[in-house]
């Protein structure tokens, strides 16, 4: 938002009204679902009790929102805000002198050592905080309707991939689609990361995704991930190419469908549906993983050459960093607290599961939270080529995974 102050005596008669008005933020986000729209109502609610405007500018899908985001950056009339992954997809920003950081104010707001050391190096450059993030997600956790499992004839929840194609297999016998699927690139980025830590464990993870060792791509467990993730073909149904996450999401709201297998984030969903966990719906990680590949989601703040809109990018980080928004944020979009001292006795079970998980430390990162956005969009390309395509092989798959590495 660009202001220009008349001059006039006219209009300095007006300071005193226009003073709220100064401190008006204009907030790009893509977080335009039912759950995620109550999610944001909690950052904008505290940002207006504070004494701020917020004026919405919602893009439906992220890379929609990224690309339109992006445009007004180049052109100079950037948002006054923008949610993002916190990572090299913000950080890249950074290093053009494009953003401004917000050091003094996460400081004076986060006492030491409540937030985890990997978010705080994600969101730091130059010994400078640039992001307020707002929660951690984890992107490999399976959602299923007990109604369905019950009618199927499931009484355990599969834990491994055997147990769980046997589980799909009763799905569909009872005349239900096994897998809501979203049949978009990045969510099968997603749900092949998942696959991709259960054959080869943590410690090769991070081998892949942070230090970016390409061996682990030819050894036999990553091959076993390709023909696990490839296998899921089997268990989606016809509507599924192109389908947005949260119309998957209401299939198994509306127990359509099995489960869902994708990020946390698709919970602020059942939430808004009245859906309980335990009693409506039940989570579990993905088969064969017992740590979470994370993420955080944070506020960034583009140089907008305007003060008052530099003061507003304070106060909205300070909202954003408020303990009390934190927890009711993340009851709502599904996330985990980037604050550890944030209390979290009112969260659901699948929830408390998340923060045992973090407090044990038993957390990868996400790609996104470490390779280029280059190299993500390759990954993206390839898997969702490949699961497109059933004659794909899996050694033709692999190259082409690679590649996204080399061209990244």
């Amino acid at each position: 938002m660009r202001r220009l102050l008349l001059p006039s005596l006219a209009a300095l008669l007006l300071v005193s009204t226009a003073q709220a008005q100064e401190l008006t933020a204009e907030v790009a986000h893509s977080w335009t679902s039912g759950g995620e729209a109550a999610a944001v109502k909690i950052i904008s609610d505290a940002f207006t009790a504070k004494g701020g405007t917020w004026v919405d500018w919602s893009v439906a899908g992220f890379e929609n929102a990224n690309a339109a985001y992006i445009s007004r950056l180049l052109a100079g009339d950037p948002p006054t805000a923008k949610t993002a992954v916190a990572g090299p997809e913000v950080t890249e920003v950074v290093a053009q002198g494009l953003m401004n950081d917000i050091d003094a104010a996460f400081h004076a707001a986060v006492p030491d050592g409540v937030v985890p050391q990997v978010v705080l190096d994600a969101i730091t450059v130059d010994g400078k905080v640039y992001m307020a993030p707002t929660g951690m997600h984890a992107g490999n956790w399976m959602f299923y309707s007990k109604p369905v499992f019950e009618k199927a004839g499931i009484t355990d929840v599969p834990t491994s991939w055997d147990a769980f194609f046997v589980a799909m297999d009763k799905i569909k016998a009872a005349g239900i689609t096994p897998i809501a699927w979203g049949g978009q690139s990045w969510q099968e980025g997603i749900v092949f990361h998942g696959v991709v830590l259960s054959t080869i464990g943590d410690a090769a993870f991070t081998k892949l995704y942070t230090d970016g060792d390409l061996l682990v791509i030819d050894t036999p467990e990553f091959a076993e991930a390709v023909a696990i993730f490839g296998k899921l073909r089997d268990y989606v149904d016809a509507g599924a190419p192109g389908r947005n996450w949260n119309d998957a999401t209401a299939m198994v709201i509306k127990d359509e469908a099995g489960l869902q297998l994708l990020s946390d984030f698709i919970k602020g969903e059942f939430a808004t549906a009245g859906e309980v966990a335990g009693t409506d719906y039940g989570c579990a990680l993905t088969p064969g993983t017992d740590s979470l590949i994370m993420l955080a989601d944070a506020f960034t703040f583009p140089k907008t050459g305007n003060a008052d809109e530099d003061a507003a990018q304070v106060l909205l980080a300070e909202a954003v960093l408020d303990p009390t928004v934190q927890a009711e944020f993340s009851v709502i979009k599904g996330s985990v607290p980037i604050r550890t001292d944030v209390d979290t006795s009112g969260f659901d079970s699948c929830a408390q599961e998340a923060i045992g998980l973090v407090k044990e430390d038993k957390i990868v990162l996400d790609a996104a939270m470490t390779l280029s956005p280059a190299i993500n969009g390759g990954f993206k390309d390839a898997v969702g080529a490949y699961f497109a395509d059933p004659s794909m092989s899996v050694e033709t798959f692999i190259e082409q995974y690679k590649a996204a590495f080399a061209n990244g």
